[in-house]
Formats: structure tokens, sequence, C-alpha cells
């Protein structure tokens, strides 16, 4: 799943070498919390007008998570 992430986001910025993606344990609601960070100056790019890049991003991880049965969640820092 980390790795899906970190696939996606790559191909949206124009360095992916500042990508990173943190996983947090599961919290007591058993969701697992994705932190995805990327140079500020290409936030916009990973979110989209209106958050609609960054609404399609969750959309395709839970997707995912849905599949192999575990809950997800996607923070862009």
């Amino acid at each position: 799943m980390k790795e899906l992430l970190e696939i996606i986001a790559k191909g949206l910025v124009e360095n992916p070498d500042k990508v990173s993606v943190t996983v947090d344990e599961p919290n007591e609601k058993g969701i697992v919390v994705y932190h995805l960070h990327v140079d500020e100056d290409e936030m916009g790019r990973v979110i989209g007008k209106q958050g609609r890049i960054a609404k399609a991003i969750r959309t395709v991880i839970k997707a995912r998570a849905t599949k192999d049965g575990t809950k997800v969640q996607v923070d862009i820092d």
C-alpha cells in the first residue's frame, strides 16, 4: 500500500526525490494512517483544484485497502 501511494505521488510531482510516505500503527478503530509528505512547492500538484486529485488518490488507496480487508486514511502533509 505504501509503495502504491509513493508511485502515484511521484508521478504527479516534478521532484520525486522529495516524496515520502510514513505509516502509523492501527489506531483503536483499526484505521491505518498513511502520511504523504511532498515538497511544499508541489503541494498544489498533489492536492489539485478543489482537492480533486487528493480525493482521487484517497479513493484508489481505500479501494486497494478494501480488497485487503483493512481500513486506511491518507493525510497529505
